[in-house]
């Protein structure tokens, strides 16, 4: 049976960037632990100005601190707004970790990213192979930002005796994704992609590159329920991988998403577009070791995430619903 080392119990717990993906979901995941779930908006402090970050948390005195906001996108936001990747998450991450060593929080969880690994790592990834290689070009701001809040916990670990941990959650999907065809990750994009093209009757879908690169995939309900039990049983200065454990080629999800979907065209190749990293699959025994298990398949993941879309992002698009929100932007701040 796994120790608990953190007990959530009556606790103060924030949760930065309650509004993304996985910060929603650790807020949904953190309902059964009996805590007091403190969230903050963008309107009232941006977590990318100190002061403001400071005096928030100097007043709200949490006991624990989540770290999910972040600055997300694909290879195209990557590409095209490479220095806000870059600044506005090493100043959201390093602003929060100060602010929390500064109040006294007694537990902070960073949220990395499987992409802080070499581009031609060795399969499947353990966390030992962190820096020992040249990173993927075309999401290298947003893994240097990355890697360095893993970086700041361990140093205010070491400087300040701060129980700050980090985890590595691999390519997750989930309700509150982000489905822009442009900034959003390769399967809500996908998502979008094949229901765009079901509605017009197109006879094919296109994808970038060969289809060839295998990702592995997690739903970000399986995801938060790791972050819990890490944040509650785990205290150790290297980071942990969170992942399913299972790889696919993109032009195998590309069918599943089709088959969820009901689009029945061709699948062709941009060939000039990069195919990016050629795998990345994470071993996660460290993770396993304390007896977690992911509880959705691929497959029911995506049905369940498209049925979420037809429920919600297109009611955005539906009239009078109000202006979408930018594809590229900082998530829940």
């Amino acid at each position: 049976m796994t120790t608990v080392l953190y007990p959530m119990t009556g606790k103060r717990v924030f949760v930065a960037g309650h509004r993304g993906m996985v910060g929603s979901a650790i807020v949904r995941r953190l309902a059964s632990e009996d805590c007091e779930i403190l969230t903050v908006d963008r309107n009232t402090i941006d977590l990318r100005r100190q002061s403001e970050v400071e005096a928030w948390m100097a007043q709200a005195r949490p006991h624990a601190v989540f770290v999910a906001a972040a600055m997300v996108g694909g290879i195209l936001a990557n590409a095209t707004r490479p220095a806000e990747f870059l600044y506005d998450n090493l100043m959201i991450e390093a602003n929060l970790v100060e602010a929390a060593c500064r109040a006294g929080v007694e537990k902070l969880v960073f949220l990395g990213s499987s992409c802080i690994y070499p581009k031609f790592a060795t399969q499947p990834i353990r966390e030992e192979a962190l820096l020992t290689g040249a990173l993927e070009p075309t999401n290298q701001w947003y893994a240097v930002a990355k890697i360095a809040g893993i970086k700041l916990t361990q140093a205010y670990r070491e400087q300040h005796g701060c129980d700050f941990i980090s985890t590595t959650p691999t390519n997750l999907f989930g309700p509150e994704d982000n489905f822009d065809l442009a900034a959003g990750h390769v399967l809500p994009a996908l998502i979008r992609k094949a229901h765009d093209a079901k509605l017009r009757g197109d006879r094919e879908i296109v994808i970038w590159g060969t289809g060839t690169p295998r990702r592995e995939f997690l739903h970000v309900d399986d995801c938060a329920d790791a972050i819990v039990l890490l944040a509650k049983c785990y205290s150790g200065r290297e980071h942990v991988n969170v992942g399913s454990g299972e790889d696919i080629t993109i032009l195998d999800l590309t069918r599943i998403i089709c088959e969820v979907v009901g689009f029945t065209g061709a699948i062709a190749h941009d060939l000039s577009k990069p195919d990016g990293t050629p795998g990345k699959l994470m071993d996660s025994t460290k993770l396993r070791s304390f007896g977690w298990r992911p509880r959705l398949g691929l497959r029911e993941g995506i049905a369940a995430v498209y049925r979420w879309f037809l429920e919600h992002e297109l009611a955005k698009a539906a009239p009078n619903a109000g202006s979408q929100s930018p594809g590229c932007h900082v998530r829940g701040l």
